[in-house]
């Protein structure tokens, strides 16, 4: 039986949607302070192999079993394997090639991505409303990015196509996730066996840099930031956002994706004491508006 999303059952996952944007819209500042003392290979694989390390004892447990069925196993390599092995490596390596105004336009992207997933899983189109909603929602984007005052003179094209490669992953990944608790994986159980098969998989590498380099001498402030980045970003959203996708409808909240720069340019004037400026209002407003226009839809 086909779910309906409408009514008091949203507002619940939408609560929860909007939080998982404020964690994930922390998590620019966070990989900002992590970099200060760490390289970007050690920062994407220490916070998987972080949560790696959480989530084994959870799941020695035995609450959380691996899912009964080829299909569902397949979900599950495909949703750890995007979110947490291909998205942070490639992403941080594509990053490293272009500039963060190429990489945020890019990640701006993937409420549509995702949505363009979902709806090739259901075989459905969505209306043209939700079409228009994310193309105000875009430019709402390209206004908010450029009134940062971000430079692009060290974008390449090799970099954006990196990057465009892990935000193509990563939605694919959302969607396998939020496709396993239909089929009796809970929302957590997803993310620890995500990220613990993540953990398996990016241990290795980790390895190789700490017999290259030994362990990273990094202040504080850096190992906290990581240690948000993996328990924060990578557990705590990640289970969010798998809950908030199948309780909600994937295509519905994944629209709320596009609030992400926003909360971290909030959090980037609290916590860095940045400015806000006309273009910067502008172009929030438009992405709330485009929202709006989607979720109507």
């Amino acid at each position: 039986m086909q779910k309906r999303f409408t009514g008091r059952g949203v507002v619940v996952p939408v609560g929860v949607a909007l939080a998982v944007m404020v964690f994930w819209g922390a998590t620019p500042i966070m990989t900002r302070l992590a970099l200060e003392d760490l390289g970007p290979l050690e920062v994407a694989c220490l916070r998987t192999a972080i949560a790696g390390a959480v989530a084994a004892p959870l799941l020695a447990r035995g609450r959380n079993p691996v899912p009964v069925g080829r299909v569902s196993r397949k979900l599950l390599l495909l949703s750890a394997a995007a979110g947490f092995v291909v998205f942070p490596v490639v992403y941080t390596i594509g990053q490293q090639r272009t500039s963060a105004l190429h990489g945020v336009m890019i990640l701006a992207a993937l409420p549509v991505f995702t949505g363009a997933y979902a709806a090739l899983v259901v075989r459905r189109v969505p209306r043209l409303a939700w079409f228009a909603g994310c193309a105000v929602a875009l430019a709402g984007e390209v206004v908010l990015i450029a009134g940062s005052g971000a430079s692009a003179s060290d974008a390449t094209l090799t970099g954006d196509l990196l990057v465009t490669a892990a935000a193509l992953c990563v939605s694919a990944g959302y969607v396998a996730g939020a496709m396993l608790p239909p089929r009796g994986l809970s929302s957590l159980g997803t993310t620890l066996w995500g990220v613990f098969l993540g953990a398996v998989f990016l241990g290795p590498l980790l390895g190789l840099l700490l017999v290259g380099e030994g362990v990273p001498d990094a202040g504080m402030t850096a190992w906290a930031a990581v240690i948000w980045l993996a328990l924060v970003t990578s557990i705590l959203g990640y289970a969010g956002w798998y809950w908030a996708l199948d309780r909600g409808g994937i295509q519905r909240i994944a629209t709320f994706q596009f609030l992400q720069p926003v909360s971290g340019f909030v959090l980037a004037v609290v916590v860095l004491g940045e400015h806000v400026t006309m273009p910067i209002a502008f172009g929030g407003a438009l992405i709330v508006g485009g929202i709006v226009a989607a979720q109507r839809a």
